[in-house]
């Protein structure tokens, strides 16, 4: 007798031990059903948001090497038509690096020899092209994504900066 009733114990026991229910594993897939279709979206995104931020890093270096550029060609007193940076020649046109890489004229040439892309150390993370005058480069994260630019435009004339172009920078550009 008493050996059928710890039997009964020990089953007693195993039958009070319970899985989920059917109910309880459909709620909790409906609930992570709607946590991914609420963060995958959001994670589809991240690409884009790297892309831009690849873009504004490059602008970064583009300011930073045309200041750098200036005021070495200030230092030399002005008027060069190029300056040495780290034992790069860089080309200048009125005081900043110019876009066409013979510092004179700014007629078309291999964009990796503008002035502005040598002063960045050469940018060659990026898709550089010549942009759309003899004054003008743009740059893209590569070549798919031709759309998502920055520009240099180099000054035109004695006591200008240079300007930047950014404006191309939007998700719907960069997607």
């Amino acid at each position: 007798m008493e050996e059928l009733s710890r039997q009964t114990r020990r089953v007693g026991v195993i039958g009070n031990q319970r899985g989920f229910t059917l109910i309880e594993l459909i709620v909790v897939i409906v609930i992570l059903g709607i946590m991914a279709a609420v963060a995958i979206p959001r994670f589809a995104d991240i690409q884009t948001e790297a892309r831009i931020a690849k873009m504004q890093g490059a602008l970064g270096a583009i300011k930073g090497a045309a200041g750098i550029a200036h005021g070495s060609w200030l230092a030399k007193g002005g008027g060069t038509a190029a300056v040495t940076m780290e034992g790069t020649t860089i080309p200048m046109n009125f005081g900043y690096p110019d876009v066409g890489g013979d510092g004179v004229t700014n007629t078309a040439t291999a964009a990796a020899a503008s002035g502005i892309v040598l002063a960045a150390n050469g940018l060659t993370d990026y898709n550089v092209v010549a942009g759309t005058t003899a004054t003008v480069i743009t740059f893209s994260p590569d070549a798919n994504h031709t759309a998502c630019v920055i520009t240099y435009t180099e000054p035109t004339g004695a006591d200008l900066s240079p300007t930047y172009g950014s404006a191309a920078l939007t998700t719907a550009n960069c997607k």
